[in-house]
């Protein structure tokens, strides 16, 4: 049975954080719109979950945008994230600690970060001064605020274009090395690993000077609550402009007739169709299952075959019946080396990474804590094992053991306070959200793809019209401020493509 709606119509796969965003702006220029989510909740990656009295949060450690003064603080007010909303920047972005008892802090202000990299490696000033130099350049660039005067806006693209082009060359050359290349500069042993381990390896370091600006400039901060009150924020925006969220509603094909997409088959059979689709799913099910990969050429498959995307993870989530008043807020937590290294599911491991959210009163109750242990992992290691119920349930109950008895080392005591332990893996992130692999973030900014940062993939597939995607699939580099940036770009696409002005306000 098909559902045929009005002109205008839009149908849009996925909630998620560009799902949601693209439905917000195409209902505020008058298009007709529902979205299609496979989950029975809005945010998609941008998710926490209960176990107990306890909250794990699965997303956001830092929101970019979370300055009032920033330009791109504009984008979130417009979605209704900002209003409302407790931010709170921590002193710390993380702490690398080392088998030889030595700490190296990472921290959140530039000045304090360059005086405590000084002090802790003397012999390494000449990369540590670059390092520092690099975060004030990338400080001095935001995003322009549209709701500023036409005259502002302008001054302000004028003094960012200069910008840009005096500091090309360098910004060129970050963006060309890898956190692991400029690593192999230090000298101090524990310095260099914490370089090269701080994101991944192959991250580029550009991206990871940024960061540091933000933090530093308070436009990174973290919203208290986490995750889920920002996605339900999303969702109450777009329910109250007039959009229709279709829950636990998996779409399995895009309907196309003459090389046009016209809508879409639900996984019980149900057509609904629309003037044009969005996807901001995931990108691999979206061109190569809904699309049975037809309209996917050289360029669009090369990604897929060789672009490295963010590592699926081990997410655990621990209780604890004992808070931390001595241990620093910090933005990322802390990396911790085992005496002897350890097999944690697919790898042998040297140091867990440790995230205590004594920060945030809303994940634990009073007197107890939430704490996260991210480990990267290999989607194949546990989409073999998953085949085996009885293996995979055994072999994350053997994580959650191993992990507890780490923490018990680190924190005496910890492990007759443990009320609760949650291990999820690839697979679980795969069955919630249908990312490819299981990937958090989708593609990994690289020298490779750098380009991509200055020219966006294409939001569109050759040789078929009417058919849009958006998100972390067609913008490297993923994050929330993605998700709003691809989803409100492409709908003032469309409002060019049928001579409307875009407005970002409902009348």
């Amino acid at each position: 049975m098909a559902e045929n709606t009005a002109d205008n119509s839009i149908i849009i796969i996925g909630a998620g954080f560009a799902g949601l965003g693209a439905g917000i702006y195409a209902q505020m220029n008058g298009y007709k719109t529902q979205i299609f989510e496979m989950h029975d909740k809005p945010g998609g990656l941008c998710t926490s979950w209960k176990r107990k009295d306890y909250t794990f949060d699965g997303c956001i450690h830092w929101l970019v945008g979370s300055n009032p003064e920033s330009g791109f603080n504009q984008y979130w007010q417009e979605v209704c994230i900002a209003q409302g909303r407790t931010i709170i920047n921590m002193d710390q972005y993380l702490r690398f600690e080392g088998s030889d008892g030595r700490t190296l802090i990472f921290y959140s202000d530039v000045n304090m970060l360059e005086k405590q990299l000084l002090e802790f490696s003397p012999s390494d000033k000449e990369p540590i001064n670059e390092f520092i130099s690099a975060i004030h350049m990338c400080r001095a660039f935001d995003l322009p605020a549209e709701k500023s005067s036409l005259f502002i806006r302008l001054l302000q693209k004028i003094s960012t274009g200069f910008r840009f082009a005096v500091n090309a060359p360098r910004m060129q050359k970050w963006m060309k090395t890898t956190a692991e290349e400029f690593s192999n500069r230090f000298k101090d042993p524990l310095l260099r690993e914490a370089i090269k381990e701080i994101w991944m390896p192959e991250f580029s370091m550009l991206l990871m000077c940024f960061t540091f600006a933000y933090l530093h400039n308070k436009n990174a901060g973290y919203p208290l609550g986490g995750s889920t009150p920002m996605s339900e924020a999303l969702e109450r925006r777009y329910l109250d402009l007039g959009g229709k969220v279709n829950y636990k509603n998996r779409v399995e094909k895009i309907l196309v007739e003459n090389d046009r997409a016209i809508g879409i088959i639900l996984a019980d059979g149900t057509e609904h169709r629309a003037d044009r689709v969005i996807s901001a799913a995931d990108g691999y099910s979206t061109i190569f299952n809904m699309l049975d990969g037809k309209y996917a050429d050289e360029k669009t498959r090369e990604p897929y075959e060789k672009w490295p995307i963010f590592q699926p993870l081990i997410f655990v989530g621990i209780g604890v019946n004992r808070s931390f008043p001595d241990e620093p807020l910090s933005v990322s937590g802390f990396s911790c080396p085992i005496s002897e290294p350890v097999e944690i599911g697919d790898r042998v491991r040297d140091r867990i990474w440790i995230h205590i959210y004594n920060h945030d009163p809303f994940m634990a109750p009073e007197g107890k804590t939430s704490i996260i242990i991210m480990l990267e992992s290999r989607y194949d290691y546990w989409e073999k094992l998953s085949q085996d119920e009885t293996a995979y349930k055994a072999k994350k109950d053997e994580i959650a053991q191993t992990l507890v008895e780490l923490l018990d080392k680190r924190f005496p005591g910890i492990a007759s306070q443990v009320e609760v332990i949650d291990v999820a893996t690839p697979i679980t992130f795969k069955r919630f959200t249908g990312n490819w692999q299981g990937s958090f973030e989708g593609w990994l900014v690289t020298p490779e793809n750098s380009y991509t940062i200055m020219k966006p993939m294409s939001n569109m597939l050759p040789g078929l019209s009417n058919f849009y995607m958006c998100g972390q699939w067609v913008q490297p580099g993923g994050g929330l401020p993605t998700g709003i940036i691809s989803g409100r770009g492409l709908i003032k696409k469309l409002c060019k493509e049928d001579h409307r002005k875009f407005r970002t306000k409902k009348d």
